[in-house]
């Protein structure tokens, strides 16, 4: 029987969220692939990526 695995995940709207965001990519890091954990991890990434890209503009 297979487990049930929820991910909590939402938009990244304020630095407490990004820093949640970047905390549990820290514990995810080393996730396997295709794996529920991998899977949150490529997802924090893209948000947190993202929020960097328009809060932290490289100019």
């Amino acid at each position: 029987m297979a487990q049930n695995f929820v991910m909590d995940i939402q938009t990244i709207k304020t630095e407490h969220d990004y820093k949640y965001a970047i905390s549990r990519i820290e514990k995810l890091w080393d996730a396997n692939k295709d794996t529920p954990e991998g899977d949150e991890l490529d997802l924090l990434i893209t948000l947190v990526e993202s929020y960097e890209m328009k809060n932290y503009p490289i100019t």
